[in-house]
């Protein structure tokens, strides 16, 4: 376990600072271009890691825990939810799809006014 925790908390570290990285090198002040660029490498990181974990057995676990749960963790997790939303569709589970996007946009986005609201 607690080497489970190194390899996902060495990964987040690394994600967490590719984020920092590219809000600086990326400044636009109309349009959040660095969240939307790192919501977009993310997902695609973390369907490459998965994808490939899927296919070759002999994938550890505990690279699977730096990449996908450290590094995509750290970086975005807008990765995670992006995947989830795929196994969704690819189960057919429309429904399910509809209402966890949706309760994800409206959720998130009414808990962040809740929080302004309360710190006011």
């Amino acid at each position: 376990m607690i080497k489970n925790l190194l390899f996902v908390g060495l990964g987040g570290m690394l994600g967490s600072m590719l984020r920092y990285l590219i809000a600086v090198v990326i400044k636009a002040p109309a349009f959040p271009a660095a969240t939307l660029t790192v919501n977009i490498i993310g997902s695609f990181i973390i369907a490459v890691v998965l994808g490939y974990a899927m296919k070759n057995a002999q994938f550890e676990m505990n690279w699977r825990l730096f990449f996908a749960t450290g590094v995509c963790g750290g970086f975005t997790t807008f990765s995670a939810f992006s995947v989830e939303c795929m196994q969704l569709l690819q189960q057919q589970r429309y429904q399910t799809f509809i209402f966890y996007v949706g309760l994800s946009i409206v959720g998130g986005i009414s808990a962040t006014f809740a929080g302004v609201w309360l710190t006011k």
